[in-house]
């Protein structure tokens, strides 16, 4: 073993993947984190004894992890079950119509053109075309670079990578997109919704978020025991490769000596020195001052708007009515008012949308009738908890409204005392400090924001950044590549390649 030493700053996605590379890699790797378990969002909880995926549910881009799985010496299927969902999601509105979207392109196609006629089915399949060249160009030059720049992007993109985004309109919202690609305001409000898998509004988020269609077309997984799942088996290949984890053992500070990290401060007062640090956490919590005033000098101290936070119900209970799938969305009529009301009044929204993951659905044969099932049902909400909002008050209004939307959907599920968990903006920002609630970061607001989001490298040697936080983004994927990156830079720092040629791979081929 290497006597680098690293202390990892949180076991959330990005920071399990880093320390099983930096172990792999023979560095003497601690992970440090305040909750119980690995996983940082990606967590579950319990209710009537039961376990809830109460996170991320969305398991998509499985090439970054196959690429992780492989730079470690073994494979996704080996160390998971996962299973491809034939329906990646189904969307229910209040006039009672529904619309499934497929794994197979044209079996999409052909439920659009039930949905809202021929032409519609038409510009369907056009904005899949779009999507996809769009996912395309950007690939390489943002989603899988290190540290990609405004002015460098137009070299990275090339001759038609800039001829995509010219024709997609690079200055238009993700909104303003969709209305160029459909009539029918059902489908311009489903896919709209893709700004709020980066905790934005459609109406401020760049249009070049419709290449999230291309992802999810390219394959939507559910795995086996939850996502919770996933981030237990990245943290045993780390501990089988040497790494130390400690739960129950929060940060207090990065401790700096110079322009030098040298270790951190638990909040038992216990010192654990370290040549290197990887943090995963919020960028907001070193930005002021959380861990530190040397810390906060390693990242930027411009104010970014915060990404939405979250209403979420972890349920034990029987649905009845219309069939769900593994994933559901289910819309009102007045979208805009969801995203005035959170963004501009910040307050929980008075129409809001709300999503449903029935996790014993979709791959499997789903519950018998009547049978409690494992749902997490979620809105948008506003990161205010650092303000001590929203009131008790207004969650339950708002759970008033969330369930009266479902049932005029024709969903019947009722939240009793003994059958949920409800958690709020208030209960993420305890567990994420400095935040509000936040659960994307900062929001993916502007064109220019998608540059705005740091790197993994620091201005403070020794010091690293991963997470959602941070580029390339929110995201299970997304923060898992974070982690690729932070362990990347940190072995290719001169204290590490003076010592081995040995270096973390960030890059590579795509394997889907």
């Amino acid at each position: 073993m290497s006597t680098h030493r690293v202390v990892v700053v949180g076991a959330g996605m990005a920071g399990l993947v880093s320390a099983l590379q930096l172990a792999q890699q023979g560095l003497d790797v601690t992970v440090v984190e305040a909750g119980d378990s690995p996983g940082g969002k990606v967590h579950q909880r319990l209710v009537q004894g039961v376990g809830i995926d109460s996170g991320p549910t969305v398991f998509t881009m499985r090439w970054i992890f196959d690429q992780i799985f492989a730079s470690v010496g073994t494979t996704l299927e080996s160390e998971l079950q996962i299973q491809p969902l034939p329906i990646l999601a189904r969307h229910f509105w209040e006039d009672g119509s529904s619309l499934d979207l497929h794994a197979d392109r044209e079996r999409s196609v052909q439920a659009v053109r039930e949905f809202a006629g021929a032409a519609e089915a038409s510009r369907f399949a056009g904005f899949c075309d779009m999507s996809q060249r769009v996912y395309e160009a950007l690939e390489g030059p943002f989603i899988r670079s290190t540290a990609p720049s405004f002015l460098g992007m137009p070299g990275r993109l090339g001759a038609s990578g800039l001829g995509v985004l010219t024709q997609l309109g690079p200055f238009r919202s993700l909104w303003q997109s969709l209305g160029q690609h459909f009539t029918d305001p059902r489908l311009r409000q489903l896919f709209a919704r893709y700004a709020t898998y980066c905790g934005s509004s459609p109406w401020q988020a760049p249009a070049t978020l419709m290449l999230i269609a291309q992802v999810e077309l390219n394959g939507v997984w559910s795995v086996r025991g939850g996502m919770h799942a996933l981030a237990l088996c990245l943290e045993r290949l780390a501990r089988q490769r040497g790494a130390v984890f400690r739960y129950g053992n929060a940060c207090a500070q990065i401790l700096v000596q110079g322009r030098q990290v040298r270790g951190v401060r638990l909040a038992s007062g216990e010192e654990l020195p370290a040549d290197s640090v990887v943090f995963n956490g919020d960028v907001a919590a070193l930005s002021t001052g959380l861990l530190g005033e040397p810390a906060r000098a390693a990242v930027s101290r411009k104010a970014a708007p915060r990404s939405l936070s979250a209403l979420t119900w972890s349920m034990h209970a029987p649905t009845q009515g219309v069939a769900l799938d593994r994933h559901n969305v289910f819309f009102t009529r007045d979208y805009a008012s969801e995203f005035t009301d959170i963004f501009n009044d910040q307050r929980l929204p008075r129409q809001p949308t709300v999503y449903i993951c029935a996790q014993d659905r979709g791959a499997d044969d789903g519950p018998a009738a009547g049978q409690a099932e494992r749902l997490l049902c979620l809105v948008n909400a506003p990161a205010v908890g650092d303000r001590h909002l929203p009131t008790h008050e207004a969650l339950d209004t708002c759970e008033h409204a969330s369930f009266s939307l479902l049932a005029r959907c024709g969903l019947t599920l009722q939240p009793l005392p003994d059958n949920h968990v409800r958690t709020g903006p208030q209960e993420f920002h305890q567990r994420f400090p400095a935040t509000g609630g936040a659960l994307y970061g900062q929001a993916t607001h502007g064109w220019m924001s998608a540059f705005e989001r740091a790197g993994a490298p620091t201005s403070l040697q020794g010091l690293y950044l991963a997470g959602g936080s941070v580029h390339p983004g929110p995201g299970v994927p997304m923060a898992a590549m974070s982690g690729q990156q932070a362990a990347a830079a940190l072995m290719a720092s001169p204290a590490l390649t003076r010592r081995s040629p040995r270096a973390a791979t960030s890059g590579g081929t795509s394997m889907r």
